[in-house]
């Protein structure tokens, strides 16, 4: 639905539910360390915070993007954007730790219902030059709105507290649901003829084997990497991801098509956007607990000293939407992880509160031109009736990674967590740095030269 005349206001409304939903990635980041202290959270709870938000969001996201294809972007955004805001509510009245989970597993709903929806939206609304500039802001809302949510948590959580990190949602969500429901144009199913189902099975089995998967990842803190325990649930993951490849290929209406996945630029894609994200969120969560519980800082100065780290997220993903239709997906990759190991060495080698600032920093901006190349190499090439379940297989990816990041960095400075000491935070920054590394070099090797003028998008 091209040319439609309200549609850079729809743009700038459905980019504020999307900066929600991405902030609500971050935005606990801050309050972890004083929500864990006033619900008594131990530090796979407290890590489960993180990752059962991101684990629902990213496990349902191909079912919402597959139901909006079916029934049309318009219900499904205003039905997840109604979810997300009474799981908000819930969240922030929490009185223990089991109804906070619940809660982030009630906002993760919402969101992999609403986000797919509005990038489908915003992908039929516009063409050809208005769709590169409407993803491009798409870009930067979601890369900024990461690194804002760092800032923004740390003066909810030191001012009105903690809760408030998730009541800020319910008016802002209420407003944004208000006009939507006047402005959003009502588009058509993508689906012709009978109407297919959508592959519920399927949603489960791959939430499951990555719910697995990030179970291991964080018991592995207590346990070890090669324990039992460790090891059986890592595999249980395997089989549950075997069952899911299994499911796609007999199901009637599968969730996605395989092929699609692994076609070059969307496997591309969907790499880079996984390891953008594990890495932002593994640096907001180690910074956020060393600046408060090792540094002994406050959570407004906390918040604070993330500034830089989000102005330098937004200017990396500015700058590499400007540039890479010149250089290519392939280069900016590669510089931007370059960029982002040199930055989160840096806490490694000078651990100080100035070292993780600097650090956090220059790495952000590496990490903000990746969101640019995953999903313009990911969006960029695929056909209008793909547009919700390629958004989808993006999305879905880009929160598997941030429950990744959480994880892997929870378990491996799990000592640090614990009693303070130092060598878990270095050790954490050092494995994340060479994580860095060898995503550039996995990254050259999948993005095609010949991707340089691909869409510039972000789900970030």
């Amino acid at each position: 639905m091209s040319g439609y005349p309200r549609r850079w206001q729809t743009l700038a409304l459905l980019g504020i539910a999307q900066f929600m939903l991405i902030l609500d990635v971050t935005v606990v980041a801050v309050a972890l360390p004083l929500m864990g202290a006033d619900l008594g959270l131990d530090r796979q709870t407290v890590t489960w915070v993180v990752s059962a938000y991101t684990l629902t969001f990213g496990g349902l996201m191909l079912l919402g993007g597959r139901i909006a294809d079916l029934i049309g972007p318009k219900t499904m955004v205003m039905l997840g954007l109604a979810v997300f805001t009474v799981a908000s509510l819930i969240t922030g009245a929490a009185q223990d730790g089991f109804m906070v989970l619940a809660g982030r597993v009630g906002q993760g709903l919402g969101a992999a219902m609403l986000s797919p929806s509005a990038l489908s939206v915003v992908v039929r609304m516009f063409d050809g030059d208005e769709r590169n500039k409407a993803l491009g802001i798409w870009s930067a809302l979601g890369g900024g709105g990461a690194a804002v949510g760092v800032l923004v948590g740390g003066l909810l959580a030191a001012g009105p507290g903690w809760p408030w990190v998730f009541y800020i949602n319910v008016p802002i969500g209420v407003i944004v649901f208000i006009i939507l429901t006047r402005q959003l144009p009502t588009l058509q199913p993508v689906e012709s003829g009978e109407r297919r189902s959508a592959d519920v099975l399927g949603a489960l089995l791959v939430t499951a084997a990555t719910g697995s998967v990030i179970f291991a990842m964080i018991g592995a803190g207590e346990a070890g990497w090669l324990a039992p325990q460790t090891l059986i649930t890592f595999a249980i993951g395997i089989v549950f991801y075997m069952l899911f490849a299994w499911r796609q290929r007999a199901a009637a209406a599968p969730l996605m098509d395989l092929g699609l996945l692994f076609r070059r630029p969307v496997m591309a894609g969907t790499f880079v956007i996984a390891i953008a994200t594990a890495l932002m969120v593994a640096v907001f969560f180690l910074g956020s607990f060393y600046l408060q519980n090792h540094a002994g800082l406050g959570p407004l100065v906390t918040g604070l000293l993330f500034l830089p780290v989000a102005i330098a997220t937004m200017i990396g993903a500015q700058l590499g939407g400007r540039i890479i239709g010149r250089f290519g997906g392939r280069v900016l990759a590669i510089i931007g992880l370059i960029i982002a190991a040199a930055g989160l060495a840096i806490p490694a080698i000078l651990p100080s509160t100035v070292g993780v600032v600097l650090g956090v920093s220059v790495g952000s901006a590496g990490i903000g031109t990746l969101f640019v190349v995953a999903s313009a190499t990911a969006l960029g090439q695929v056909a209008p009736h793909e547009a919700g379940i390629a958004s989808g297989i993006v999305s879905t990816f880009h929160e598997f990674g941030a429950s990744i990041g959480a994880a892997v960095t929870s378990s491996i400075a799990a000592a640090s967590l614990a009693t303070q000491v130092e060598g878990g935070y270095v050790t954490a920054f050092i494995v994340a740095a060479i994580a860095a590394v060898i995503g550039a070099v996995i990254s050259g090797a999948l993005i095609s030269g010949r991707q340089a003028s691909a869409t510039p998008a972000a789900t970030m």
